[in-house]
């Protein structure tokens, strides 16, 4: 692990605020800290430290393994709900970042509003943690990194295709991956591309570390080779009334079998959760590959747990 890496007090808001340096430094100490938990060997590096969760959207892996994490590591987890908080009836964000300064040691913030993370972090004295924004999803894309190099031994010169929304989930992938030095091919249809302005943040750093950030619209040219396929549900929380519109948009954009015959024959498949079976993925291909799946899920606990741990320690 390189020890001039410090993290102490900052925000982890998107992968773009951080090196390449800093995010193999994550890697490290997230399978460091894996190792230690699989060992059985305690590892309280946060004891007695509190990390507040804000909910505004429901959840499963994020409010489980921050939960446990926090745990783990010796501090303790609160949850609260948008309804347990005066910010669902209007109080202002920076009232309230100013506020649970004085209580906490971070927070943990899932919410819909990319911009209310940032003033909350604005307004915050303590380190600020993203959950998940309708814009990124940075602490999914550590766990899968962090999964990727379980499995392939490194990260840089790797294609990684993503098939689906260009939503939170391709735009966090396409800043880490290029980051890392990874080609990113990113699939959508017309019209659900990614944002443009991610797209040429992602290519500026992928030009300085030798990766690669294609953006297209058909699937089967972009699964060609790929070491990675990675996939996410069509609808994301919050557009379920588009379902049928998007299942009609999207057809042709299911990882199956004649998508994992064009891939590398040694490829990985990686689902960010939940799975709709027979939409975005076949149950078929998601039985065959569930092992690197739910690795990849168990993953959002080390992951999670080495943020915590570098910025709240």
């Amino acid at each position: 692990m390189t020890m001039t890496v410090c993290l102490k007090g900052r925000d982890f808001l998107s992968l773009y605020d951080f090196t390449q340096e800093e995010i193999n430094y994550l890697l490290d100490l997230a399978g460091s800290l894996k190792e230690r938990q699989k060992r059985g060997e305690e590892h309280r590096l946060l004891p007695g430290k509190t990390m507040g969760m804000i909910f505004q959207k429901s959840s499963t892996r994020t409010r489980v393994s921050f939960e446990v994490g926090i745990y783990q590591l010796g501090g303790q987890g609160l949850f609260l709900s948008s309804n347990d908080l005066q910010i669902g009836r209007g109080e202002p964000i920076c009232d309230t970042a100013r506020t649970l300064s004085r209580y906490l040691d971070g927070i943990m913030i899932r919410t819909f509003s990319h911009q209310e993370v940032e003033e909350l972090a604005q307004y915050a004295t303590i380190p600020i943690i993203n959950g998940l924004t309708d814009l990124l999803h940075p602490c999914q894309v550590l766990a899968d990194l962090l999964t990727i190099k379980e499995y392939k031994g490194c990260l840089s010169g790797l294609k990684l295709t993503y098939i689906g929304d260009g939503n939170n989930m391709a735009h966090s992938l396409m800043l880490g991956g290029a980051k890392m030095g990874m080609e990113i091919v990113i699939a959508s249809p017309k019209g659900y591309e990614p944002l443009v302005e991610i797209k040429e943040k992602a290519m500026r750093i992928a030009r300085e570390t030798g990766g690669s950030i294609v953006l297209m619209n058909d699937p089967l040219e972009a699964a060609r080779g790929a070491e990675v396929v990675y996939t996410d549900v069509w609808a994301s929380m919050g557009q379920e009334q588009e379902q049928a519109v998007r299942a009609k948009a999207f057809t042709g954009f299911q990882v199956n079998r004649q998508i994992m015959a064009l891939a590398n024959k040694e490829a990985m498949v990686l689902h960010c959760l939940p799975a709709h079976r027979e939409e975005e993925i076949t149950g078929e291909i998601m039985e065959k590959y569930q092992q690197m799946i739910f690795d990849q899920a168990e993953n959002r606990l080390h992951a999670q747990k080495a943020i915590m741990a570098a910025i709240m320690g």
